[in-house]
């Protein structure tokens, strides 16, 4: 198969020194179309990268498509909080409007996949908007992308892939030997052409040692000047910490607020021991990377903090620094990590909000956080009831209410998950009982929205939809602007048979968020479901643009563009499909239907083969086998392959009536009645076509048996 592999368009800047990658880069642009942005996570931590491109260019674009920047606003704040001032902000949810204390709900680890999917469309259109100069492309300079933040470093492996190369060029700069993620190092070598740069010429630096030290302090340590890094080191460490100390308040006084996620965070690190408000600035922005959904940032910054407090005289910031590394080293599913922080802390504290909240913490773990092979509900079970009769001790009655609700909400959770859904659908309506008889209007809007939303889906799971239908009502009455309560409601229209209902709130949701891959792939088997075969494929075209992996959507692209009758484009989508999974049994199979579309029989049967030898198991393939061999002439093997497909599957009507009409077609009389019968009994039958073959096989075995 030939490879789908272009000409890389896009730049690899390798080498020691800054000043000549970004030299480089400028030889690279035409004029005035080369945007340099330094990507060191010192700087300003998370999305150091794309907050500097955005500030520089967001008044511009604001300025001549204002509706451009208001479509992406949630992904431009997000990165670039600064731009708060001209940027208006969009509607607002529950979660973002609300406080530390009654914060109960963070975002999916996926949310910055989101983001720069969003940012990556934004700035396709930027450079479309700002034009190419003689056939040039805008470009811009991504340089110590080695150093960045994984925010950024995922943003650059979007980009990368999805930049219009026509108007958007994208140049990274990194060290000679980077350690770069995974995922990065993949898109670097599949779409920029990388080129080795040496060094700078060794000049003497006329600059005296404490020029040299000052330079790398105001570099906020992301110099990469030999000799500006050897002064560093050799320097005093008492004069290092006042540098430090001094950049620092510098940088307070900027008041740019990122700046306390990266730099500031740095030198505070290297200026001596913390004040306890510079302890509870660095919590302060540890916990705005935890609520942003930015946990790599969340766990270096909290980390810092358990590294430096004292955990005998600061007990209580130590605790919190403890407890927002471990929450988000849980986001990004390093759970073991997480739990040893967890059972640290119960160790070394007697405190019962310590006791409390480390409970519910493992408890979570214990029933969905960890791996499966980690999974033990009895004992979340048991971890939550510590939690639960901790709660109920708080001398407070409002705070006893809430954080008994909260918790029973957590016991809701490991109940069904044990299989006990009434228990869980009892929990949570009497906890939202308690909370509008105990608590003030108002107050933890958004806990009980989680409570409203959390009996929803318990509804759904016990089928009582109209019920889940009216609790989704009530959640988005609350909360009006949260996407993924749109996509939850479309899902359980989609299932009362609700077409229009569904679509209507996957349109909703759309507007409401950065590209989320799921909604779309949903949004196309509704559009699909009510006949719009156009917008289905245009859905799955896009899933497919953002995530090109998704194996489900590329198998439910090829099918529809089968049944559309494109066949020739369903041949090109499934190549790119087998290439990134070439034995995936779907797609094997999809493969030989398309093969029988064509009429090729020969390499259909080929490919239901590849597929039955990566997955024996494949109902599918089994099923269009036995046709292909019924088509032949082969009964036997048409029945031997049905038996095994309902094997696997259970009795279905299909399949009983195929495997019917291939005892009937070999004159298995009996064995083909006994089938037609079975097929009668199960929902979905069609009675009319099995009913007639029933009576074909019954006379003919009448009259067998008369002669």
């Amino acid at each position: 198969m030939s490879s789908n592999r272009q000409t890389p368009r896009h730049r690899w800047l390798s080498g020691p020194d800054r000043t000549v990658r970004v030299a480089t880069a400028g030889e690279l642009a035409a004029p005035g179309h080369l945007t340099t942005v330094d990507s060191h996570r010192r700087l300003r931590g998370p999305y150091t990268a794309a907050g500097s491109l955005l500030r520089a260019i967001v008044p511009d674009v604001l300025r001549s498509r204002p509706a451009l920047v208001a479509r992406h606003a949630i992904e431009i704040l997000s990165v670039a909080p600064e731009l708060q001032d001209i940027v208006d902000a969009p509607p607002q949810t529950l979660t973002s409007l609300a406080s530390p204390t009654e914060r109960t709900r963070y975002y999916s680890p996926l949310r910055t996949r989101r983001i720069a999917h969003g940012l990556t469309e934004f700035l396709n259109a930027w450079a479309q908007e700002a034009g190419t100069t003689a056939g040039r492309p805008q470009l811009v300079l991504f340089d110590n992308l080695h150093a960045a933040d994984p925010t950024d470093q995922e943003l650059i492996a979007v980009l990368l892939r999805r930049a219009r190369t026509e108007v958007l060029t994208i140049a990274i700069g990194t060290s000679s030997a980077p350690d770069l993620p995974e995922t990065l190092a993949r898109e670097l070598d599949r779409h920029a052409l990388r080129t080795e740069l040496p060094a700078a010429s060794a000049a003497p630096d006329p600059r005296v040692p404490n020029e040299l030290l000052q330079a790398y302090i105001t570099s906020d340590g992301t110099s990469d000047n030999p000799a500006e890094a050897a002064a560093y080191r050799n320097a005093d460490p008492r004069v290092r910490a006042g540098l430090h100390r001094v950049r620092a308040v510098e940088l307070e006084e900027d008041g740019a607020w990122s700046l306390r996620l990266g730099a500031i965070a740095y030198h505070r690190a290297h200026a001596g021991a913390r004040t306890d408000d510079e302890c509870r600035d660095l919590l302060t922005a540890a916990d705005y990377c935890l609520r942003m959904g930015y946990y790599d940032a969340a766990i270096e910054l909290a980390g810092q903090g358990r590294e430096s407090f004292d955990p005998v005289e600061r007990e209580r910031l130590y605790c919190v620094a403890g407890g927002k590394t471990a929450q988000a080293l849980g986001a990004l599913g390093r759970t073991v990590e997480a739990e040893a922080i967890y059972r640290e802390l119960r160790g070394r504290y007697t405190d019962p909000v310590v006791h409390m909240v480390s409970s519910y913490a493992l408890a979570m773990l214990y029933t969905r956080i960890h791996p499966e092979e980690l999974l033990d509900p009895d004992l979340a079970k048991q971890y939550v009831n510590n939690s639960i009769a901790i709660a109920q001790q708080l001398p407070d009655p409002a705070e006893r209410a809430f954080h008994t609700v909260f918790h029973q909400n957590g016991l809701a959770l490991v109940e069904l998950r044990r299989g006990h859904p009434e228990t869980a659908l009892r929990l949570v309506t009497e906890g939202l009982a308690r909370l509008d008889r105990e608590l003030e209007a108002g107050a933890h809007s958004l806990h009980r929205s989680v409570l409203l939303h959390n009996r929803a889906q318990v509804n759904v799971a016990l089928g009582r939809l109209d019920d889940a239908l009216e609790d989704f009502d009530g959640v988005l009455a609350l909360d009006p602007y949260y996407p993924e309560y749109y996509c939850d409601r479309a899902a359980l229209q989609y299932r009362r048979g609700d077409l229009e209902a569904a679509l209507a709130d996957y349109d909703t949701a759309a507007t409401l968020t950065p590209p989320i891959h799921e909604l779309y792939y949903n949004r196309a088997d509704a559009r699909a479901a009510a006949g719009d075969t156009d917008g289905a494929l245009s859905d799955l075209r896009y899933v497919l643009e953002l995530e090109p992996d998704y194996l489900a959507a590329r198998v439910n692209l090829v099918s529809l563009l089968i049944d559309a009758g494109d066949t020739d484009l369903a041949a090109v989508h499934l190549a790119q499909g087998l290439e990134l999974h070439p034995d995936e049994p779907d797609l094997l199979c999809t493969r030989g239907l398309l093969a029988m579309e064509r009429d090729d029989a020969a390499e259909a049967l080929r490919a239901f083969d590849a597929a039955l030898a990566a997955d024996p198991l494949r109902s599918a393939a089994l099923a269009n086998r036995a046709v292909l061999h019924y088509e032949a002439g082969d009964h036997a093997a048409a029945v031997e392959d049905l038996t095994r497909a309902l094997a696997v599957s259970g009795d279905d009507a299909d399949l009983l009536y195929n495997r019917g009409y291939a005892h009937q077609a070999a004159g298995s009389w009996r064995s083909a009645i006994a089938d037609y019968r079975r097929a009668l009994d199960l929902t979905g039958a069609d009675r009319d076509a099995i009913e007639c073959q029933l009576a074909e096989c019954q006379t003919a075995l009448a009259v067998a048996v008369a002669g």
